[in-house]
C-alpha cells in the first residue's frame, strides 16, 4: 500500500474503491467471530472458498469472514447478499447445498433458515427477524458485514471519512464542542460525560498526553469489547485519532485481555496497516496531526479495568488502584495527563463527527444519550450481542430481542453490570436502560454485561458466585474490600452450609454498605451489589435457608419494593 498524503488522496481511494465493487455478484459472508468460530466457523469458510474455487465462481461470488453478527444463540451464521438471506446453525456439510442451491439456483434451505420460536414462522431475511428488528445499531453497523482485517473494506464503507471531515473543517476545540454536545457518557461503566473529559486532558499543561483505549473486559457473561475489536478495529482506531487530535496526545494505548487472541491479532494487524497507509504515524494524511498506537496485553486480572490499575499495568508495575485525586487526566500514565475511555467509548466517536452532535444527541434519553452495546447471556433463549437506544426497557431487551427464559422456565431476576451490578426482580422490567434509571432499583450500567436467570436459580447462591468472583480478584490494597468482600462470603458459605442465623443478614448488610462507602475504587465500592440487591428484593430466599436449621419460624414478610428503598448507595 502507498502511504496517503492528504485527505483529498484518502477521499480519492474511497471512491476508488466503491467504483471498483462489483454490485451484481452475491457476497457470501461467514460470521467469524469467536462464538461462531467456537462452533465451526473457520472449517465452513474454508469449505466455502474450497468450493467456489472448484466450480470456478471466484468472479461471481465474493467470500468474507465477518466480525460478530451477535445472534450467538444461532451460531455459525452465514448471510447470502443481495438477498439477505440468513442461514443459522450451519454445518460443514451444508456448504455444498448452499452452493449449488442457493448460490447457483436462487433456491432457499428450508433447513437452514430461522424459524421464530414463539410464532413458528419460517424467517428467510436477516432484517426480518425480531432479534435484529428491534435493535439500533450504530456501533455494530458494520460488524459482521465487512472483513476486520481489511482496511480497504472498513474505507469503502466509510471508514475514516470522520477523521477527514474533521482534518479539513474542524478545530481541535470543535472537536471537543462536538463531544461535548453529544451528551456521550462513557460506556465503561461509571458514565462520566466522555466530552468533559476530553477537554480536561486538552487543557491539562504539558505537551505529552496519552489516550488509552480500555479493553480489559473481565466481567463474566461480558463480550461486548471482544467483538467490537475482532468485528471493526479500524472504527476504534479512527475514534482514537479523532480523540488525539483533540486532546493532543501523541501515544496511544490499546489495552487488551491476553485471553481475546483473535482480538490481539486483529487489532495489531489494523494498527500495521493503518501505518503503512499513512493513517497512523507522523504528519498524518498531510497535517499537523502525529499518533501512533501500541497494543498492552493484560494478564487477565480484574482490577485492572479500573484506569489507575490498568495505568500501573502499562508503567510495568503490579495492577493496583491508587488514591484519587489528583485524577489520570491530570496526573495519569507516567504522571502525564491521560484520557482513559472505552472501547465502545471511542467507536462512538466517528459516527458523533459523522452525522452531528445534535443526530446523536436525539436517541437516547434526557441524561443518557445514544445507544449502548449489551451481552445477553444466562437463561435467555437469544443470546448475543445488542445495540439499543438508552431507554430501551429490560422487558424489551429480554422478551422481545431476547426471545424470553429458555424451556418455558418463568422468569426471576436480571443482573446488570457485571460482578459489580444488582439482580433486578420483575416488579421491575419496565425500567428504563439508563444510568440514573438502574441506580434507582439498586443496580449499574457497567459496560453491559446481561444475565438473566430463571425461578431455578438460587439468588443466595447466584450472589455467592459475585461475591467470591468479587473476593479473587480483589488486588487487596485496601482492608474494606479485601477483608470485607471476604468475611460476606464466609457468611454466606455459611448460611447455604445451614448453619446461618438471622443476626447474619444484618452483619451481610451492614458489611456490604461499609465497603461500598470505604472502598478505594470503584469495583470494590460496588462489589456488594449482588448481595444487597438480592438481600432487599429477595430476602425470604435467605430466611428460608436460615428457618431449616433453626426453629423452622415463618420468614417475615419482604418490605414494599420501590425505587425509593432499594438504592444501594
Amino acid at each position: 500500500m502507498n502511504k496517503l498524503r492528504s485527505t483529498k488522496e484518502l477521499h480519492a481511494l474511497r471512491e476508488s474503491l466503491k467504483k471498483d465493487q462489483k454490485n451484481d455478484r452475491i457476497s457470501l459472508i461467514v460470521c467469524g467471530g469467536t462464538g461462531c468460530e467456537t462452533f465451526g466457523g473457520h472449517d465452513i469458510y474454508d469449505a466455502f472458498v474450497e468450493t467456489i474455487k472448484n466450480k470456478g465462481m471466484e468472479d461471481a461470488v465474493d467470500i468474507k469472514k465477518a466480525g460478530c453478527q451477535g445472534f450467538c444463540e444461532r451460531g455459525p451464521l452465514v448471510v447470502i447478499k443481495p438477498a439477505d438471506i440468513f442461514y443459522q446453525k450451519v454445518k460443514k456439510s451444508d456448504v455444498q447445498k448452499i452452493i449449488d442451491e442457493t448460490v447457483i439456483k436462487g433456491k432457499v434451505l428450508e433447513n437452514a433458515i430461522y424459524t421464530d420460536p414463539q410464532t413458528r414462522k419460517k424467517i428467510v431475511k436477516r432484517t426480518e427477524i425480531p432479534f435484529y428488528t428491534k435493535q439500533l445499531q450504530n456501533v455494530l453497523r458494520y460488524n459482521g458485514f465487512i472483513e476486520p482485517t481489511s482496511i480497504h473494506d472498513y474505507i469503502t464503507v466509510g471508514g475514516y471519512s470522520s477523521l477527514e471531515k474533521m482534518l479539513d473543517k474542524m478545530s481541535s476545540s470543535e472537536v471537543v464542542e462536538e463531544i461535548k454536545l453529544s451528551g456521550l457518557r462513557g460506556r465503561g461503566g461509571a458514565g462520566f460525560p466522555t466530552g468533559k473529559k476530553w477537554e480536561i486532558v486538552r487543557n491539562a499543561p504539558g505537551d505529552i498526553k496519552y489516550l488509552i483505549c480500555n479493553g480489559d473486559e473481565g466481567d463474566p457473561g461480558a463480550f461486548m469489547d471482544r467483538a467490537i475489536l475482532e468485528g471493526n478495529p479500524h472504527q476504534v482506531i479512527e475514534g482514537m485519532l479523532i480523540g488525539a487530535y483533540a486532546m493532543g496526545c501523541r501515544k496511544g494505548y490499546v489495552y487488551i485481555r491476553a485471553e481475546y487472541p483473535m482480538a490481539v491479532k486483529y487489532v495489531q494487524k489494523a494498527i500495521d496497516q493503518a501505518n503503512e497507509l499513512g493513517i497512523l504515524g507522523q504528519n498524518i494524511l498531510g497535517k499537523d496531526l502525529h499518533f501512533e498506537i501500541e497494543i498492552k496485553k493484560g494478564a487477565g486480572a480484574f482490577v485492572c479495568g479500573e484506569e489507575t490499575a490498568l495505568i500501573a499495568s502499562i508503567e510495568g508495575l503490579r495492577g493496583m488502584p491508587r488514591a484519587k485525586p489528583p485524577y489520570p487526566a491530570v496526573s495519569g500514565l507516567w504522571k502525564k495527563p491521560t484520557c482513559i475511555n472505552n472501547v465502545e467509548t471511542l467507536a462512538n466517536i466517528p459516527i458523533i463527527i459523522e452525522k452531528g452532535a445534535s443526530w446523536f444527541n436525539k436517541i437516547g434519553t434526557e441524561n443518557s444519550k445514544g445507544t449502548k452495546v449489551f451481552a445477553l447471556a444466562g437463561n435467555i433463549n437469544n443470546t448475543g450481542l445488542i445495540e439499543v437506544p438508552m431507554g430501551t426497557t429490560l422487558r424489551e431487551i429480554i422478551f422481545d430481542i431476547g426471545g424470553g427464559v429458555t424451556k418455558g422456565r418463568k422468569f426471576k431476576a436480571v443482573q446488570t453490570g457485571g460482578p459489580s451490578g444488582g439482580c433486578i426482580p420483575e416488579d421491575f422490567l419496565d425500567t428504563p436502560i439508563d444510568y440514573e434509571s438502574l441506580q434507582k432499583v439498586g443496580s449499574i450500567m457497567g459496560s453491559g454485561g446481561l444475565v438473566v436467570v430463571d425461578d431455578k436459580t438460587s439468588m443466595v447462591e447466584f450472589a455467592r458466585y459475585f461475591i467470591s468472583f468479587s473476593q479473587n480478584e480483589s488486588c487487596g490494597k485496601c482492608v474494606p474490600c479485601r477483608i470485607g468482600t471476604k468475611r460476606m462470603l464466609d457468611i454466606l458459605d455459611k448460611i447455604l452450609g445451614g448453619k446461618g442465623t438471622e443476626s447474619d443478614l444484618s452483619v451481610l448488610w451492614e458489611l456490604g454498605k461499609t465497603i461500598h462507602e470505604t472502598s478505594l475504587c470503584g469495583l470494590g465500592q460496588s462489589a456488594p451489589n449482588p448481595v444487597l440487591s438480592t438481600l432487599k428484593y429477595f430476602r425470604n430466599e435467605y430466611e428460608s435457608l436460615i428457618n431449616k436449621s433453626s426453629d423452622g419460624k415463618t420468614p417475615e414478610k419482604d418490605k414494599e419494593i420501590t425505587p425509593e428503598n432499594v438504592s444501594t448507595k
